[in-house]
């Protein structure tokens, strides 16, 4: 009897945890280091929208993955990046992070990033952060 109620334990444990990380909310970071990936990266979280059109995206740019987000920036066909950042920005939710310390090393005026996105002190120290403090997977195009 001892036996059989132990395994029932077991399977309503083994459920509970099924049905929890069924429930668990989907993020991830998506780094990029190098902007001549950007299109890539950006094709690539198109497609994750696509598979899984709740996922939490958030974008990190640090060294010369940062120009995408430059404004003016154009991708190898001439179109520019803005639209489809804008596009993500606002329609999917997708955030977007440029690194401060890329900024000052590089003397780029903080006003050429786009407005879509955000300034944060150290792009690898915010994707460590994301990682670790609030649970995001690591993707890098």
């Amino acid at each position: 009897m001892t036996f059989i109620r132990t395994m029932l334990l077991a399977l309503l444990a083994f459920a509970s945890f099924g049905a929890a990380a069924q429930q668990r909310e989907e993020k991830v970071v998506y780094h990029v280091t190098d902007s001549s990936l950007a299109t890539t990266a950006l094709n690539n979280i198109r497609n994750h929208l696509k598979a899984s059109p709740k996922v939490k995206i958030v974008v990190v740019a640090n060294g010369a993955g940062i120009d995408f987000m430059l404004d003016g920036a154009k991708n190898s066909n001439g179109n520019p990046y803005d639209a489809a950042i804008e596009e993500l920005s606002m329609h999917h939710k997708v955030e977007f992070r440029v690194c401060a310390n890329t900024l000052e090393a590089r003397h780029i005026d903080k006003n050429k990033v786009i407005p879509e996105a955000k300034i944060v002190p150290s792009g690898v120290a915010e994707a460590a952060r994301l990682q670790l403090q609030e649970g995001y997977a690591y993707l890098k195009p």
